[in-house]
């Protein structure tokens, strides 16, 4: 792994900023590099993956219907969208992260975001829709209900490891 460390920092100005790399290799996906900035000064934090080989345009559907499904291994790259109709779309941009997890990370990752999204929300509408999507989470992940993850990916570096995920080009 190569750190360098005391950079500046293009959110609070300070040289407090870390960049890591260290590569990897991942099975059933290859060699990559894991990139990282953090500053200790403001907190400010991003993560990324970067493949070592290109690969072609790809698109994954999984289907969560028990809770074994939530320990199926998935990375996915900082250009890739996921969906989970009904619940949310996590769109690429400048604050797009790579991340390698398994299912039940997702989902808890999207459980924050609702939750943020909900934090001190005024409109009764958009508070009662939020609470109805975390109680689904939940129910996804005590193995009461199925849930449908989509991950698209125009660089073809995510993946989800799984028989039952279906792979398909985009």
């Amino acid at each position: 792994m190569s750190e360098i460390k005391g950079e500046m920092c293009h959110f609070c100005g300070e040289k407090k900023l870390s960049l890591r790399e260290e590569d990897i290799n991942i099975p059933y996906f290859g060699k990559v590099f894991v990139l990282t900035m953090e500053c200790l000064g403001c907190g400010y934090r991003k993560a990324d993956v970067e493949p070592a080989e290109k690969k072609e345009p790809c698109k994954y559907v999984f289907e969560v219907t028990c809770e074994a499904d939530l320990s199926v291994k998935l990375v996915k790259s900082g250009d890739a969208t996921v969906k989970i109709p009904h619940i949310i779309t996590i769109e690429p941009g400048p604050a797009s992260e790579g991340f390698v997890t398994n299912v039940e990370g997702l989902l808890e990752r999207v459980r924050k975001m609702v939750e943020s999204s909900i934090d001190g929300e005024e409109d009764d509408t958009i508070k009662k829709k939020g609470k109805t999507m975390l109680k689904k989470l939940t129910n996804v992940m005590l193995g009461r209900e199925s849930l449908k993850i989509i991950i698209e990916d125009p660089t073809g570096h995510s993946v989800v490891v799984s028989d039952k995920a279906v792979k398909s080009k985009i």
